[in-house]
């Protein structure tokens, strides 16, 4: 008689779900922090989110949701067996990925000429340690999704999009308390 556990019905391997846990708790932590000191001069942090560029933040929104979908899709064409078009969903969640990253760049680019820093004001402070910190999920997730594509049985597709997932989780929580939450 063999054992069964709770853990053996997870998508990929348990340890990329330690590490997807962990890494949520890590978020999860920052945001904390950010609502909590947000609490001591609303006004001010009102003031420098409206110095983001919400726009450019929706779209990436749309972006990484959509490369989201992509790595979903790639899984159910490889179960299908049509490994070429499902190694090419996987470029593709890639691939926007990348574009993510483009206009996260320029974000940071246009903050950067209008002389707006970490330490501005602790808002910014948190919104480049968290979208920062985001940004180089998203650049690990490509070279995932990258890495994926190459070998990609089943097994890997499924802790690569898990991954992939989280990152996406990620943005859709700090974009709505950084950009919008008033």
């Amino acid at each position: 008689m063999s054992e069964t556990s709770v853990f053996d019905d997870l998508p990929g391997d348990l340890m990329i779900w330690v590490l997807i846990v962990s890494e949520l708790l890590v978020f999860g932590a920052g945001l904390a922090t950010f609502l909590a000191v947000r609490l001591t001069d609303p006004e001010g942090f009102a003031l420098a989110q409206d110095m983001l560029h919400r726009t450019g933040a929706g779209l990436n929104t749309v972006v990484l949701v959509t490369s989201g979908a992509l790595a979903a899709l790639a899984l159910h064409l490889r179960k299908a067996a049509r490994r070429g078009p499902a190694r090419l969903a996987l470029v593709g969640a890639a691939g926007l990925g990348v574009v993510f990253l483009t206009i996260k760049g320029a974000e940071y680019a246009a903050k950067a000429s209008a002389g707006i820093g970490w330490d501005t004001h602790p808002f910014f402070t948190f919104y480049y340690l968290l979208t920062g910190f985001h940004a180089a999920h998203v650049l690990a997730g490509v070279v995932v999704l990258l890495l994926v594509a190459w070998q990609d049985t089943p097994r890997n597709i499924e802790a690569g999009a898990a991954f992939w997932h989280m990152v996406d989780l990620v943005w859709v929580l700090l974009f709505p308390v950084l950009y919008l939450l008033r």
